[in-house]
């Protein structure tokens, strides 16, 4: 059975949020996904699963727990998705008035809107990184603005947004699309051309937002709307590093995490993918 973690990471000794420099942020929300639910299980199945990683990072040579992670238990107002983004939002600005680095572990996609809002009150020129396998540039969906379907259409009204591995665009999107801004999967998959490309589209502050089915599903089945045709694991953290490396990201989220029973792996690679970021941003790659 697998053991069920109050905090990210197995440590010996919990890190108060006055000692953390990362705070890693669960928003169990599942309110507007339109094809499997489970969303809401996300947060947890990803600490659940951090209890397998190792502190140590061979890849990059960091221990990055030691600047000091703190998992927070925030009780979010989940009545209403409108209700739910402004708690996220007021969560997320506190946070940054203590001078932490959010973490948001979802949770459906549409928690990263207000947690994009509080970054661009705190950097004016903030772009939003969305790695993703959908374009969520619908104005509306299901009666709601703030439904996952319009996460980056919201994006776009407090930052410049910079798409990656999108797959899947419909007609009433179109208009939203900026073209210099987008990275389609069927044109960057057989070339790493496209990294320094997007970087350059990058300002100097960014807010990166990882929606799990931005990957292939070959290697992460278990999220809530798969699709063919996505990212590979080595040549994101490539892209990764290359964001960090050239640009001060000031805060992340992995949402979209759907977990399944009988496959662990897709919440291992999600786990392992928040502490990778963690490293990299310790690191100042």
């Amino acid at each position: 059975m697998i053991k069920r973690m109050d905090h990210f990471l197995d440590t010996d000794e919990v890190c108060t949020l006055d000692a953390a420099r990362y705070v890693v942020m669960g928003v169990p929300y599942d309110g507007t996904s339109t094809f499997v639910k489970g969303a809401d299980k996300g947060p947890q199945a990803i600490l659940d699963a951090s209890d397998s990683l190792e502190l140590y990072d061979v890849q990059y040579d960091v221990e990055a727990c030691t600047a000091g992670i703190h998992t927070d238990r925030h009780d979010y107002d989940f009545s209403t998705p409108e209700a739910m983004v402004a708690s996220v939002h007021a969560r997320t600005r506190q946070m940054l008035e203590m001078g932490k680095t959010p973490v948001l572990i979802g949770g459906e996609h549409s928690i990263s809107a207000g947690a994009i809002q509080a970054m661009s009150e705190r950097y004016p020129d903030l772009t939003v990184l969305q790695i993703d396998a959908h374009a969520d540039l619908r104005d509306a969906y299901h009666g709601s603005p703030y439904n996952h379907a319009c996460v980056m259409r919201r994006a776009q009204e407090h930052a410049r947004v910079v798409q990656v591995g999108i797959r899947n665009v419909c007609s009433e999107e179109k208009d939203a699309v900026v073209p210099e801004n987008i990275f389609y999967a069927h044109l960057i998959h057989d070339n790493n051309a496209w990294m320094d490309k997007a970087v350059e589209r990058l300002t100097e502050h960014v807010y990166v937002t990882f929606d799990l089915d931005g990957l292939d599903p070959a290697i992460l089945p278990a999220t809530g709307t798969p699709l063919p045709g996505g990212l590979q694991w080595y040549p994101t953290l490539e892209f990764l590093e290359k964001v960090f490396r050239q640009r001060t990201v000031v805060g992340f989220d992995v949402v979209e995490l759907c977990p399944q029973p009988d496959d662990k792996v897709s919440d291992v690679l999600a786990a392992t993918l928040v502490y990778k970021m963690i490293s990299l941003k310790e690191l100042g790659l």
